[in-house]
């Protein structure tokens, strides 16, 4: 069974036509990356594939559970209660980390569980410190988002979604906020996760990384999926706009 099917996703923002029509499925353990050039409407697609953002028109499950289905043109959402279950399934890393300021890590990290998923604190505690530990953070506990460098807090913000143990995570351009130095440090983390065959989708500018790690990669421009295939595919791809973009993309980092 698939983890994650999105059929026919259609999203506008006004006149804007954002994303035309995307249809992607995820089996257990695949890494997809999404690359692009910007506005081809990758993190649009991340955005309604977490709820962030509702689809026009469009089907999306996970676990074979419908999140939305297409009626007539438009997309139909299950009830809160049915939502609130699916959104247990994913989590989300965003490219500005979006920790809380006023908490220190160890509570960024235990918030999600001991408030949504009711975990009783002492787990939640445990789980954190353990997660902690494994992304090589385990001094700084006690210390406030600002006290930590650009890579750190991605680092944190990772384990903040992996403290909810999703089947599934999603990051958007993960290593954008970040200089070189400490992009490095994120990317290892995501390659650990890989190892242990977690489900990803990743927008990412990071060609290299992307044709390392991935199963599929899927290149999209002006709302529509223009190739999708296996990093050697895609990398060797006939089709003219992705060999510039890539070359391009490349020449630059």
């Amino acid at each position: 069974m698939n983890l994650l099917e999105i059929n026919h996703m259609k999203k506008s923002f006004g006149d804007l036509e954002v994303i035309k029509d995307f249809s992607l499925s995820v089996k257990e353990g695949e890494v997809v990356s999404i690359i692009g050039p910007s506005g081809s409407g990758k993190s649009t697609i991340l955005r309604c594939a977490t709820l962030l953002e509702t689809m026009d028109d469009g089907e999306l499950l996970y676990m074979g559970q419908n999140a939305a289905k297409s009626v007539n043109g438009k997309s139909v959402y299950a009830s809160k209660t049915e939502l609130k279950k699916i959104r247990r399934f994913f989590g989300l890393v965003f490219q500005n980390f979006n920790l809380f300021p006023h908490y220190n890590v160890l509570k960024n990290i235990m918030d999600a569980p001991v408030t949504v998923d009711k975990v009783p604190k002492e787990e939640a505690k445990e789980r954190a410190l353990k997660l902690l530990e494994q992304l090589g953070l385990s001094e700084k506990g006690k210390a406030y988002p600002y006290q930590l460098s650009g890579g750190q807090q991605q680092r944190v913000s990772i384990a903040r979604a992996l403290a909810l143990q999703p089947k599934i995570l999603f990051f958007d351009e993960p290593t954008s906020a970040l200089d070189p130095e400490l992009t490095g440090e994120v990317l290892k983390v995501i390659k650990e996760l890989a190892k242990e065959k977690m489900t990803m989708i990743i927008v990412t500018h990071e060609m290299q990384f992307a044709k390392e790690l991935s199963d599929r990669i899927i290149f999209m421009e002006n709302g529509v999926v223009v190739q999708e295939g296996t990093p050697d595919e895609i990398f060797h791809s006939e089709n003219e706009r992705i060999r510039e973009f890539i070359g391009k993309i490349e020449s630059v980092y």
